[in-house]
């Protein structure tokens, strides 16, 4: 049974608008700040200073500070006992979905909870926050990154500031800084600047060890480059739950971000590990292992042999990634978003075996 279940909430909002756009504004949640009454949520209220709490950036300006009760948030589902996921949109970033287009898991402890991801723009971390805060009033002491890309990582900010410790891998910060910018940019175009207001990534990141929960014990491996260069699994021990971020991808075709024969390398491990159930970065919020992982694993070997062949053929780049896995299409959602720059990653590394 979950502990300190609330279900009535107070919560601190406060309107951000651009300074250049009067006209473009979002309500930002003052994460860790929630209270049972509203009477409380007044007093906190009285004692605040609201640009203390948010990024010192010029371009927006800060409303007044009010207090309402709290939405109910995202919808969370229970995958197994005390594991709840949170079902990403399989469609690319829009201002309709705002980033929610990834997994998000949950896990509670007896004293603590942790968050695996983030979604893709901090009004999604926000609105995770507060399906939380529904499920549970114990403190969200960890967040994990499972990889780089800003689906998964830009409402982070949302739990840096409720008090969490944030987990990633040990190349997680280098690749974030390495792209920070674009990333932010290429995302506020496809989302919106009202919906991406308040998103920013200037939070710490702790190197990856064993998390305790109270009562039930995460286990978190780093992995060689393989869909990314900072790939991060987490194994909830108590239930065998392992989160794989986009080591495993379903329904969505998978994205190759990093090392084909990595990839291919890492799911021959993952298979080994002491699972009972995949939650996978997006698709299903909950998967056999196997059935996890064997459309990932046939799709990047069809990327990996008919990338070969056209090697082998001579073939220019640019005449092969159009033809390389195309009879992989019925099998797969958002296939002509991804797989030609797929087939491009993979040309340019096996290229050089």
């Amino acid at each position: 049974m979950l502990s300190g279940v609330t279900k009535r909430m107070f919560e601190i909002i406060v309107s951000l608008c651009l300074l250049g756009d009067p006209g473009t504004c979002r309500t930002q949640l003052l994460a860790g700040l929630e209270t049972v009454s509203e009477e409380e949520c007044v007093a906190v209220l009285q004692n605040l200073d609201p640009g203390s709490r948010l990024d010192p950036a010029t371009d927006y300006s800060i409303g007044k500070p009010a207090c309402r009760e709290m939405p109910d948030g995202i919808a969370l589902e229970e995958v197994a006992q005390g594991v709840f996921v949170h079902t990403g949109e399989i469609s690319e970033p829009d201002p309709g979905n705002l980033g929610d287009i990834a997994n998000l898991g949950v896990v509670v402890g007896d004293t603590s909870i942790a968050v695996i991801d983030a979604g893709g723009a901090r009004a999604v971390g926000e609105d995770l926050y507060r399906a939380i805060r529904k499920i549970s009033a114990l403190p969200v002491g960890h967040l994990v990154l499972t990889h780089v890309h800003p689906d998964h990582v830009f409402g982070a900010s949302v739990f840096a500031e409720a008090g969490a410790r944030i987990v990633g891998h040990p190349n997680l910060v280098r690749a974030l800084r390495d792209r920070e910018q674009s990333y932010l940019e290429s995302f506020r175009a496809e989302i919106g600047a009202s919906g991406f207001l308040g998103t920013r990534v200037d939070f710490e990141v702790l190197p990856p060890s064993g998390i305790d929960l109270g009562g039930r014990s995460l286990e978190l491996r780093s992995w060689p480059m393989a869909h990314s260069t900072s790939d991060l699994t987490v194994l909830d021990v108590q239930t065998g739950t392992l989160f794989t971020g986009d080591l495993v991808f379903h329904r969505h075709v998978p994205v190759l971000d990093g090392s084909l024969k990595g990839w291919l390398s890492v799911l021959d491990e993952l298979e080994t590990l002491e699972a009972v159930r995949i939650v996978p970065g997006h698709g299903s919020p909950s998967l056999r292992v196997e059935e996890g992982l064997a459309p990932v694993r046939e799709y990047l070997r069809v990327l990996q042999d008919q990338t070969r062949q056209s090697l082998d053929a001579g073939s220019r780049m640019s005449d092969a990634v159009t033809g390389i896995a195309q009879d992989q299409r019925p099998r797969w959602e958002l296939f002509d978003a991804f797989n030609i720059r797929n087939a491009t990653v993979a040309f340019t590394e096996l290229e050089w075996d």
